[in-house]
């Protein structure tokens, strides 16, 4: 199993009670394609430089995963067919730590 970094932009029309549906429906999706969370970060609202259909901010969420590289089409697929995230990418993390010059 390979780790990723997963980012989610979530409708912020939603109160606080329907996001955290919608990350407990993201994680079920990436449980269901045989992955696991291993953290969750919620970030907030934050404002977009321009629009993403009509809206003007999202709720960001950051989770870092563990996933077989062949189920990440479909959890990005499953992903973006969800009404309530805006956007959503999932890269492979680093294995290493950056070094300073």
């Amino acid at each position: 199993m390979t780790t990723y970094e997963l980012m989610l932009i979530i409708n912020p029309q939603l109160t606080d009670a329907e996001v955290g549906e919608a990350v407990e429906k993201a994680k079920k999706i990436l449980t269901d394609e045989k992955g696991e969370v291993l953290a969750e970060d919620r970030l907030g609202r934050k404002k977009f430089s321009h629009a993403v259909g009509k809206n003007r901010d999202g709720f960001y969420v950051y989770m870092k995963v563990k996933a077989v590289p062949a189920s990440v089409k479909g959890i990005t697929h499953s992903l973006k067919l969800q009404e309530t995230v805006l956007r959503s990418m999932m890269i492979k993390a680093n294995a290493e730590p950056v070094k300073k010059a």
